[in-house]
């Protein structure tokens, strides 16, 4: 994406799209809007402290000398993991590695988590698991345009991000496009084009289908035995595992016919070049990281993974997704992927960092258990939050709410007032992605630079600058560089050997991307020239093959009570997130001004519900209030809430804080409710 700056102050500032090879100068709604955040109404320019009950303004060295002494203070009181960090997946890799450093050293603790764990942690714990590294794509998308056939399960790109659609062009027009999903989406849509299919299963039996069709594969002789044997292990537990999943005990548990099964399993088996690709949909469960590992154990089977042509990979959610994940914001990581259980790890990161290792805390929590230790007097007592709005975006958000407000101090950097600053003690005001200097990581693991367009407001700061000043302040050790270019440079050398290893790459080297067609796909050590695919020789284990791992369901049976229905948690095509900020272009709130509850015509009838009636649904955390939207696309079974709004229309006063127990991510996808009309 291209930013123009205006000539003068009554001009607006313009983005266009660029040829490269992800987008080729394709953007969504929200691309194309982006610039109006930078002048939004409502913009921070100065911090704000809290009193008397209100967010008042305030200058920069008050506000850095009120939250140093209320940090030291409660850390003095009750210890170090008595304050926490929040981060973000929108964060570029250099503050999400600044933002890890500085929980470590400057506040000593072990709290720190971030809202990446609700998108990405369980197809990455499964691609850890099974491949021995996470990277969402360990080939470059473009590979998908040659594909004969793509299995794309729980993901609804063509509305959340609707550039990658190309990449799909020639997989629908030989109508090998198979998606799997409980509403007719828009992705879904695409499957009439060339004979595609779309599978509606039962919301969270996706692992049931995945279990099914490697059955299929095994029992039809469809399976690469020679792959197999050469270049995995685990294959004998899984095919034991799998035996009991025949296809009429499949479409028993989810809908799917037994006739759509064996042609799925058959079209993927013959396809030249086939890909299984996941996303949020199939993820966002107590079994996510099991449901992953379903579908890496069927593209093992058939002999797909580090091969030309053919792949597995997973679709990351946010702006920086990928690279937010590897360098330190996760409760058990440091820089490079590397694990900070491991004692070399330690030892790697600490020499960067001049200190020594037994200075550096152990694990900490992942984020839900994190937000349930908010405001209790043996858990949390002060909260720094950067990029993140967890009272819209975490699960029983009314609980994160009350936790919030016990806390004695919350800190929260952002450039509006989000919903979580609004509850905010401190709010700091920080530069936006037009304004800074810095890189990210897409989901094919290329580390992107973002070059500075724009000068940032007067009173606005970069959280670079914030956190090397309040690590002064708080008297931390080791150098706190504040330029991009230099932190990117400490990153590189503390990921040095670890397996997202960055250690070659430089803001300079990657400046020349685009004139030199430079593809800084990680690993990158020093002295190579990155690695746009994966697995072509050897997987990340140390014996190089990659594991097939034996899942199977917890629970078929939802409990369900007569007149409940799931609700299925997702994306508009207009919004973002918790929608902070798409709520504050014009064109996409008015194109989608509310939340709309998508019901199957059937079931609307039978609760006497009217399409654009407004409706109530409920369960025992909480009830929101949305706007009927009858479709035929939709499970009768079934509603669907975007996620995008906040107050009583935030579908997360819904779900609850149930997690996976591998990857602790949260079940957003099948929470059990009732509707009726609204008044």
């Amino acid at each position: 994406m291209t930013l123009t700056p205006p000539p003068d102050a009554a001009t607006p500032v313009t983005v266009s799209g660029r040829m490269f090879p992800t987008n080729r100068g394709g953007l969504c709604k929200k691309g194309w809007t982006s610039a109006e955040l930078l002048a939004t109404p409502g913009r921070l320019t100065t911090p704000l402290i809290r009193r008397d009950g209100e967010l008042r303004p305030a200058a920069w060295e008050e506000a850095f000398t009120l939250i140093a002494s209320r940090l030291s203070a409660i850390r003095h009181q009750d210890g170090p993991d008595a304050v926490a960090v929040f981060g973000g997946g929108g964060l570029t890799n250099e503050k999400a590695y600044l933002l890890g450093k500085f929980a470590r050293l400057a506040l000593a603790t072990s709290r720190i988590d971030y809202n990446g764990r609700f998108c990405m942690a369980s197809a990455a714990a499964a691609g850890k698991r099974a491949f021995g590294i996470d990277r969402g794509m360990p080939f470059p998308v473009t590979d998908l345009d040659d594909a004969d056939a793509i299995l794309l399960l729980g993901s609804n790109v063509a509305a959340t991000m609707p550039p990658f659609i190309g990449h799909l062009a020639g997989v629908r027009a030989a109508g090998g496009l198979i998606v799997v999903d409980p509403r007719r989406s828009q992705t879904a849509q695409l499957t009439a084009e060339g004979g595609g299919m779309h599978l509606a299963p039962a919301p969270g039996a996706d692992l049931v289908v995945l279990l099914g069709l490697t059955h299929i594969v095994l029992a039809e002789g469809l399976a690469d035995l020679d792959y197999l044997g050469a270049r995995t292990i685990g294959f004998d537990a899984v095919r034991r595992s799998v035996s009991a999943w025949w296809p009429e005990r499949v479409q028993e548990h989810t809908g799917i016919p037994v006739a759509q099964l064996r042609e799925v399993a058959r079209r993927l088996a013959r396809g030249r070049g086939t890909y299984i690709l996941t996303g949020r949909g199939v993820e966002q469960h107590v079994d996510g990281t099991d449901t992953a590992t379903a579908a890496i154990n069927l593209a093992l089977v058939l002999g797909l993974v580090g091969r030309p042509g053919s792949g597995y990979g997973t679709l990351t959610g946010q702006g920086n997704g990928q690279g937010g994940r590897e360098h330190g914001q996760k409760c058990d990581q440091l820089p490079g992927y590397r694990s900070i259980a491991d004692p070399a790890d330690r030892a790697a990161v600490a020499a960067v960092w001049g200190v020594d290792p037994g200075v550096l805390p152990g694990p900490g929590v992942p984020a839900v258990e994190l937000l349930g230790m908010l405001g209790r007097p043996d858990g949390v007592r002060a909260l720094l939050v950067h990029g993140s709005n967890v009272v819209v975006s975490g699960p029983d958000a009314a609980a994160v709410r009350a936790g919030l407000d016990a806390l004695d101090l919350l800190v929260v950097c952002d450039f509006v007032l989000s919903e979580t600053a609004e509850l905010a003690d401190v709010v700091l005001p920080v530069t936006q992605w037009a304004e800074e200097e810095g890189t990210m990581t897409n989901l094919e693991g290329r580390v992107l630079r973002r070059r500075r367009a724009l000068d940032p407001p007067t009173g606005v700061r970069s959280e670079l600058d914030i956190l090397a000043d309040l690590a002064q302040r708080l008297g931390a050790p080791s150098v706190w560089p504040t330029s991009p270019a230099e932190v990117f440079d400490e990153l590189a050398r503390a990921s040095a050997g670890g397996a997202a290893d960055y250690s070659g790459l430089s803001h300079a080297l990657l400046d020349a991307q685009l004139a030199d067609d430079v593809a800084a796909h990680w690993p990158y050590p020093a002295g190579s020239t990155g690695t746009p695919r994966l697995f072509l020789e050897r997987f990340g284990h140390p014996d190089g093959r990659a594991r097939l791992v034996a899942v199977r369901p917890r629970a078929l049976e939802t409990g369900r009570e007569v007149g409940e229905l799931t609700l299925i948690t997702g994306r508009l095509l207009e919004h973002y997130q918790s929608g902070a900020q798409t709520r504050r272009v014009p064109e996409l709130v008015t194109a989608q001004p509310r939340a709309r509850a998508e019901l199957h015509p059937a079931t609307a009838a039978r609760l006497g519900i009217g399409d654009g009636e407004p409706v109530l649904i409920r369960n025992a955390r909480g009830s929101v209030e949305a706007t009927a939207l009858l479709t035929a696309g939709i499970r009768i079974d079934t509603v669907f809430l975007p996620f995008h709004f906040a107050g009583r229309q935030c579908a997360n006063l819904l779900t609850e804080a149930a997690v996976d127990p591998i990857s602790a991510m949260p079940e957003f996808k099948r929470t059990l409710v009732t509707v009726e009309a609204g008044a």
